[in-house]
């Protein structure tokens, strides 16, 4: 982004950047009542009842939780395999909180992996992480297609030896857009989706189908073009056998001819790239 660009973006960039830091910690915070015995029903009620006291009205999707080998989507064949669950967390059991909350307007669409006790595989899915962030970073701004990242963010995982558990999803997708969504007293849910949220989502499918882009970041032909300017909540999933860990964050996209101003993550004070960073200086 030119500073003149940068400057009339900022104040929009302040409200996702604050719903995203809400977001996670929320996380952060649930992540620190878990104990064991907790199911993912309660851990997801939890969520929700934390952004709930802090003034979120309405979602892009409701809280998800996945403890133990639901974490590398294990056995999932149908969506409804997503949604909470009795499973109950137990010692050395890894979760994911996932949690799309919209709050003033904005939208963002975090993940949090974690582990309750020590786990040294779950910590070594959570560091290798790191090179597929930089990956999507880097080759965003050589403007390569949405497919031909997707294709390489998976080489790489196969070179480290995991699964890519993100074509779990629906429609394999590793990355959607996000949006402003219109504030309303009523905000109805959908099979634990926004309303508000899926209409613009919608929306943007049926323009991007008409000049020939993709909301949706796939391994399949409709994502097969340079990425869009706009935010895209991306999620880059690692499994290995029963243990799986990703993150989920705003990569903000523009049409600047700088490649270093072309795209950017939207926050780097979060808690997968701080932990990181610790990794590294404890090195």
């Amino acid at each position: 982004m030119t500073s003149a660009v940068k400057d009339e973006k900022a104040p929009e960039l302040r409200g996702f950047r604050e719903v995203q830091s809400l977001a996670y910690a929320c996380a952060e915070a649930v992540a620190g009542r878990l104990k064991p015995g907790v199911t993912e029903r309660e851990a997801a009620r939890m969520q929700r009842e934390w952004l709930r006291e802090r003034g979120v009205r309405d979602w892009f999707h409701l809280p998800f939780a996945w403890f133990g080998d639901r974490t590398a989507f294990a056995g999932f064949k149908v969506p409804l395999q997503f949604f909470p669950t009795n499973r109950k967390l137990e010692p050395g059991m890894p979760f994911i909180l996932d949690l799309a909350p919209v709050y003033k307007g904005f939208t963002a669409d975090i993940g949090y992996s974690g582990c309750l006790g020590l786990n040294p595989l779950h910590d070594k899915l959570l560091a290798d992480l790191e090179a597929h962030r930089e990956l999507i970073l880097r080759e965003v701004r050589e403007r390569r297609s949405l497919r031909e990242i997707y294709e390489n963010v998976e080489r790489l995982m196969i070179k480290q030896g995991y699964a890519n558990r993100h074509r779990a999803y629906p429609f394999g997708v590793m990355a959607h857009k996000v949006d402003r969504v219109a504030e309303r007293r009523w905000s109805p849910q959908v099979f634990g989706f926004g309303t508000q949220s899926i209409k613009g989502l919608m929306s943007d499918a049926l323009h991007g189908h008409r000049d020939g882009w993709s909301p949706l970041w796939s391994p399949y032909r409709f994502s097969d073009h340079p990425p869009q300017p706009g935010l895209w909540a991306v999620e880059p999933h690692l499994g290995f056998r029963g243990t799986g860990a990703k993150f989920e964050e705003i990569l903000v996209v523009t049409d600047s001819k700088d490649p270093e101003q072309s795209a950017f993550w939207l926050d780097d004070d979060l808690p997968h790239v701080r932990r990181w960073a610790e990794e590294r200086v404890a090195a």
